[in-house]
């Protein structure tokens, strides 16, 4: 793949700063070449920049939506590659690329992405290499032979939306016999930097789609908050212009929200888009749907329809192949599942996202919290290793890592902390754990190192205070940050002796550590009774094992009763309601956690179900985003504690919590079935583990198993 050059369009304005306001439309790239005879096999390796449509012939080289990844793409950009060999005959093919922005040529003030060092014009890189039955073979790749001209998508931003004109589209471009000659030569780009590479994970696809299930005042509502578009199918007068504007949540009087959905507030009135796309009619039937971006949304408001128009939804994310399933009696606990699992999907676009509709960033807080319920529902470990590559190339050297990662420049010294960074840490273990495959682990193992060495130096004495702390609080002040941060200190080194051990690396050094960081949080916190309010602090103290045997009844039982006192409401920011589904549970509360979790009040899981959201939100008075999944602890609970399958450095066990109010559970994972039908217990396993029940541990090799929970001995 030497010498094949990058090429965009001479046509489009150069980068200077004087320019980094606006961005490039849309460019549409083909190329016409000849096979000479029969062919064995073809192949297609390509990258369009920020994303791209590949076509061949006139057919999708693939049912992919949204290529090419985001990265920091000075440091390294992925590329796909494609058998083609069933799209291409002998004599005369051809291929068109349509080519636009994504976050590439981002022209947002917040996050720095309007001043990114890899900020530049779209553009493309393509090689096809066909190899005949002969066993020549033919190389086909991208230099100013290639054709280019203005594209359809004359305005389009990740974020804001896409304005599509189609009276620019060039029907059959991609095609032979179509007429190029009053098209542009191409011109040789200059390259984005980064290292090339491919990538194992899933792409994004359109995963399935949706009717609405009401239309009022132009306003279709589609049923359930989803990452994706519109597609619509409409005749409309040549010029005419059709407003696509999508929120996720109605104001009274059923008005559309969508300016409120952008993050950057402040830059409103300079932007053409907002949540939206526009479709300028050419005058014949034909569909649209945006190729440059995608949006969050339930609700889609239609303005200037004509009366021909029929509209659907499509649910756009990266494809995870699902690999657990949670069902109850209670519909509340299933309501709350797949509002989880729906969360996650929509906010897993490339890399896992904290809105699908506002910022679609990949903030490292959010997906530490989630990873463990991700990987009980779906196989995300190539997924996971293509982000620590992201880990990789986002830290500093002195091992400094930004909040959002990839980043372009924004999130080092606000937006951070112990709780976020940690993410190239316990992400990497509980995948391990989750999977059996260190590969993660060795593949980031030194940026783990660089990591805990800048915590250690932020560190006075071993406690560590900076950065966010338990955000998004249901009451202020939060738990004194650090207290949070200094255990995610000590927890993280814990996780180091445990992987290094897993790797053959010197697990003495960080066991050493972690009991010093252990004495250090002991001696600055027990005993501070102006934590005692705190649900996080008794929370972080249990789940952080940083409490001696002796003391974890103690801090249990009054965690309990902290939640009891606030009539089982719960009362943390993101961290502490990560740590108190099991710091309960693991200690006979699970009774507590579920009437936490259903209450029908604010605040609460059952809350949010119970006014209408389908997924879970951002914050308990539902006022921010709906759909977030940094509080999807709970869905993890349900498979660790309601289920009952719990993975331990030891292996997986088996041990559900029984629930008066849930007469019947079964849990689904990688094979693994586990029904409780009252005190029955019901496990199905491929594999040796461990089933606990009735204070008894029973070892078990392949095959179904039946119990009765109340009675020592007691298999059935």
């Amino acid at each position: 793949m030497n010498n094949v050059k990058w090429i965009t369009s001479g046509a489009l304005p150069s980068m200077l700063p004087k320019h980094y306001g606006n961005i490039n439309g849309s460019i549409y790239f083909r190329k016409s070449f000849n096979i000479k005879e029969n062919v064995q096999s073809a192949s297609l390796s390509i990258c369009a920049l920020g994303l791209g449509e590949y076509r061949i012939n006139g057919m999708p080289v693939s049912d992919e939506v949204l290529c090419t990844p985001f990265t920091k793409y000075d440091a390294r950009v992925i590329y796909k590659k494609y058998e083609i060999s069933h799209l291409l005959k002998t004599g005369e093919n051809a291929i068109g690329v349509h080519v636009g922005n994504g976050f590439y040529n981002n022209n947002m003030s917040t996050w720095n992405d309007i001043m990114a060092s890899w900020k530049d014009k779209p553009k493309l890189y393509a090689v096809i290499k066909i190899i005949y039955v002969s066993g020549e073979y033919d190389i086909v790749k991208t230099d100013t032979t290639w054709k280019c001209i203005k594209g359809s998508a004359v305005y389009n931003h990740m974020r804001q939306g896409e304005h599509c004109d189609a009276r620019l589209r060039q029907y059959g471009y991609d095609n032979i016999g179509f007429d190029d000659s009053n098209w542009d030569d191409a011109v040789i780009a200059n390259e984005p930097g980064g290292l090339m590479e491919t990538t194992d994970m899933p792409p994004v696809r359109v995963i399935r789609t949706l009717k609405p299930i009401s239309v009022k005042n132009d306003i279709y509502d589609f049923g359930e908050n989803i990452s994706g578009w519109a597609r619509i199918r409409v005749k409309g007068e040549s010029g005419q212009e059709i407003k696509i504007i999508y929120d996720e949540n109605l104001e009274k009087f059923r008005q559309i929200r969508g300016n409120t959905t952008c993050f950057a507030f402040a830059q409103r009135e300079q932007m053409p888009l907002c949540n939206e796309d526009i479709f300028v009619c050419s005058g014949i039937y034909e569909e649209f749907r945006p190729t440059f971006c995608y949006h969050g949304f339930r609700y889609v408001k239609i303005e200037n329809a004509p009366e021909n128009f029929e509209i659907i939804a499509e649910v756009v994310h990266t494809d995870l192949k699902c690999i657990g399933s949670f069902e109850s009696s209670s519909d509340m606990l299933n309501k709350i599942h797949e509002a989880s699992v729906r969360a996650t999907l929509s906010n897993f676009v490339w890399h896992p996202t904290d809105c699908p509709h506002r910022e679609q960033l990949p903030w490292t807080n959010d997906a530490q919290l989630s990873s463990e319920q991700v990987l009980m529902n779906f196989d995300a470990k190539d997924a996971y290793q293509k982000w620590m590559n992201d880990f990789k190339d986002a830290q500093r050297p002195n091992g400094q890592l930004p909040g959002i990662i990839p980043s372009a420049g924004w999130g080092y010294n606000w937006g951070h902390g112990p709780g976020f960074g940690c993410a190239v840490i316990i992400i990497p273990w509980n995948t391990y754990i989750n999977t059996g495959s260190a590969d993660i682990i060795r593949s980031v193992w030194t940026n783990m190192v660089r990591y805990m060495e800048y915590i250690e130096r932020m560190s006075d004495d071993y406690v560590v205070d900076f950065g966010l702390g338990d955000w998004m609080p249901v009451n202020k002040p939060a738990c004194d940050r650090a207290v949070i941060d200094t255990a995610y200190f000590y927890s993280d080194c814990v996780k180091m002796a445990r992987m290094a051990t897993v790797i053959g690396e010197d697990a003495d050094y960080w066991q050493n550590k972690s009991e010093c960081i252990k004495r250090a949080w002991r001696s600055q916190f027990l005993g501070n009774k102006s934590l005692e309010r705190f649900q996080t602090f008794y929370a972080c103290a249990i789940y952080n094992e940083l409490l001696e045997d002796d003391e974890v009844p103690v801090f249990s039982q009054k965690l309990a009763e902290l939640v009891k006192q606030a009539d089982y409401h719960i009362d943390c920011g993101i961290f502490g309601t990560k740590f108190i589904f099991s710091a309960l549970s693991d200690n006979g509360y699970a009774d507590v956690v579920y009437k936490m979790v259903t209450n029908p009040t604010y605040p609460s899981y059952a809350y949010w179900i119970n006014n209408g959201q389908t997924t879970l939100c951002e914050s308990w008075d539902m006022l921010e985003s709906c759909n977030h999944h940094m509080y999807s602890e709970v869905d993890h609970w349900l498979y660790r504690h309601i289920g009952g399958i719990r993975y331990t450095d030891d292996g997986i066990v088996i041990k559900p919590s029984v629930l008066d109010d849930v007469e019947y559970v079964k849990v689904e994972h990688k094979g693994i079935t586990v029904i409780r039908n009252r005190n029955k217990l019901h496990v199905l396993t491929p594999v040796e583990l461990q089933i606990v029940f009735a204070d008894e541990s029973i070892s078990v090799k392949p095959g179904e198993y039946q119990f009765d929970m109340t009675r020592s001995g007691g298999a059935l």
